[in-house]
């Protein structure tokens, strides 16, 4: 069987669930799949696509050279994609092979930015969407990463500004197989939700894969591994928690409600949120202030990074400039 026939991404923000969803689906008797690959990223910015500009190196004589050579290839294009999906159904083949499963399992939700790429070379892959509330993701990557700090966490990282847009106008214009569930409906009722993706998916329905801390999986470093882990199945009682936090913060509701009117209601339609109804949660929650997670090495491991990450972005303290000399001479001194 063709890999491309036995693939199948997961799209989703960071934030929306994609985790919880990869679990029980990877519970299922014939889905194999592996924390967050990250397999396709590099090749939607080897340079073809004029993207290169936007990948954290620097390959733009590479890229000048790959498409001159891709333009001196006899079908173009196609020749350049035909070789990519070897490489990575290579990849993808061997991390299945081992398990004897139909499917394989990507989920990495950096995809939801290359989508363009990842139809081109996958146009016959099945797609999984989930959305979740966009407050609801914010608010998630806030109290997570930012202790909270809404305004601090969307100045690192406007996270639904750069996915609603684009995960909505993939739903609204792809040709590839597809289903899309809205992450509320599928904690709200996981066994209806599962039903449905595994009719998609033309596998039999498992309904025990709901239960998926009965199941093993594999660990990784990516995924967010300690909210899933506190329950063994999908949990209902804090899809709407978002709304209490702002309640009981008005300042932050204010924030908010600018971050959501600059997001086009026609995408906020597609994700399945209309605009008009989008904070109406609020109105009807108590004022309940999220309360900030434990520390744990998954988070403080993330914030660490992100606390670093922020001076260096800005170049505060010149601290760009001392670690561009930093990593100079470590490439000097492991060049040989």
């Amino acid at each position: 069987m063709e890999m491309q026939s036995r693939l199948v991404f997961l799209i989703g923000s960071p934030r929306s669930g994609t985790t919880l969803l990869q679990r029980m689906l990877g519970s299922h008797s014939q889905v194999h799949t592996h924390p967050e690959p990250h397999l396709l990223t590099p090749l939607a910015h080897l340079g073809y696509y004029q993207t290169v500009e936007k990948a954290p190196y620097d390959h733009i004589n590479a890229a000048e050279a790959n498409r001159e050579l891709v333009g001196n290839l006899p079908g173009g294009e196609a020749d350049y994609l035909d070789a990519l999906r070897a490489y990575a159904d290579t990849l993808y083949g061997r991390l299945t092979e081992p398990s004897g499963k139909q499917l394989f399992l990507d989920k990495t939700p950096a995809y939801g930015l290359i989508l363009d790429f990842l139809e081109r070379l996958y146009p016959e892959a099945r797609y999984v969407v989930l959305t979740r509330h966009p407050v609801g993701i914010l608010h998630s990557f806030a109290h997570s990463f930012f202790d909270g700090d809404y305004q601090r966490a969307w100045e690192f990282n406007p996270i639904v500004a750069r996915y609603v847009p684009a995960i909505a106008r993939f739903l609204r214009e792809t040709k590839a197989p597809h289903v899309h569930l809205r992450y509320e409906d599928l904690v709200a009722d996981p066994e209806a939700g599962l039903a449905k993706i595994f009719d998609f998916l033309g596998v039999e329905h498992e309904a025990e894969a709901v239960d998926y801390g009965e199941h093993q999986h594999i660990k990784g470093s990516f995924g967010d591994p300690i909210t899933v882990n506190k329950h063994s199945r999908p949990v209902a009682d804090k899809a709407e928690k978002w709304a209490g936090d702002l309640a009981a913060h008005p300042e932050n509701l204010r924030f908010v409600s600018q971050v959501v009117e600059g997001l086009d209601p026609a995408d906020l339609e597609t994700w399945g949120y209309p605009a008009e109804t989008l904070l109406e949660a609020v109105q009807r929650a108590g004022a309940t202030p999220t309360r900030l997670s434990a520390v744990n090495p998954y988070r403080l491991k993330r914030k660490v990074m992100l606390a670093v990450k922020r001076p260096v972005q800005r170049n505060t303290l010149g601290l760009g400039g001392l670690l561009r000399k930093v990593r100079y001479y470590c490439d000097v001194l492991l060049r040989a």
